[in-house]
């Protein structure tokens, strides 16, 4: 799939901002009569459920990615980070499906208001792999006007794109499927395989495990090299590239990090701090 033709589509969530200018805050997000504040398509909240308001405070921090981790139990995809957390009332419907769906009818059609990205949304299979998806598939094609979804060999872009991480048992009953409601998240080993964007456009890994440097003196010639060549190849194929385990405690190391990243033109930035990492996407990229 060309590049062009992911940033119109699915895959469009993080299209990438390289070469951007640092903007004073109130010009980078201030939004008009028929639009919203623009979305910051590269930030993506990780354990977003671990927040006081789960997706809620992501979207008024204006994200265009959150990560919810699931577990499958007795039929219902609870969230949680680990299993002692689990709560029956915190479920996936509750704290992000409903309220989703609320709010792409009352902005008629689009998570942001005049703002046609589609928000990603990473479930974290907790749970065995391909059971839970299966599952999850389900509640899925009860919120099917929400969902970006790939039929038979087409992607129709939709307010909402489900990313599928974790266990990796999901991926043979997802690549079995003519038509599914959600996509998967792929690793490093996966860039130049065979898998086409419609079915891995995001390719996800951990960055302590590929670099060094954690922000902290220079960059390493070598893996900025390295690092521009992964961003280089997975968007020739139209995928997007995120990064976990990045330094996320505020301060110059994180920052000198996160330009790095951004200046690569990986698509997501990691964090917990929703409001650093706003702050930060403000003031250095190009609305």
């Amino acid at each position: 799939m060309a590049l062009t033709t992911r940033r119109r589509a699915l895959t469009t969530l993080g299209a990438a901002l390289a070469g951007s200018v640092a903007l004073p805050a109130a010009h980078a997000w201030a939004g008009d009569g028929k639009h919203g504040p623009r979305p910051l398509w590269r930030a993506h909240a990780h354990n977003d459920y671990e927040h006081p308001r789960p997706l809620l405070d992501a979207l008024d921090h204006r994200f265009g990615s959150v990560e919810a981790d699931i577990y499958l139990v007795e039929g219902q995809l609870l969230i949680a980070h680990d299993p002692e957390d689990l709560d029956p009332a915190r479920t996936l419907e509750s704290l992000y499906l409903d309220p989703l769906a609320a709010r792409v009818k009352a902005n008629r059609g689009s998570v942001y208001r005049g703002h046609r990205g589609s928000l990603q949304l990473l479930i974290d299979i907790k749970t065995e792999g391909s059971s839970t998806y299966l599952e999850l598939d389900r509640h899925l094609a009860r919120y099917r006007h929400l969902f970006t979804t790939y039929a038979h060999g087409r992607v129709y872009p939709g307010p909402v794109t489900a990313v599928i991480s974790g266990d990796r048992a999901a991926r043979p009953p997802m690549e079995a499927q003519t038509v599914r409601r959600a996509f998967y998240d792929g690793r490093l080993a996966d860039l130049g395989s065979s898998a086409p964007a419609s079915f891995v456009p995001l390719i996800s890994d951990n960055w302590t495990n590929n670099f060094t440097w954690q922000g902290v003196g220079t960059f390493p010639d070598a893996e900025r090299t390295k690092l521009r060549d992964i961003v280089s190849r997975a968007h020739a194929r139209g995928q997007r590239i995120r990064f976990w385990a990045t330094p996320d405690q505020p301060g110059p190391a994180r920052d000198a990090l996160w330009g790095e990243l951004l200046a690569a033109g990986v698509d997501h930035l990691n964090t917990d701090d929703l409001a650093g990492l706003q702050a930060f996407l403000d003031a250095h990229e190009r609305p």
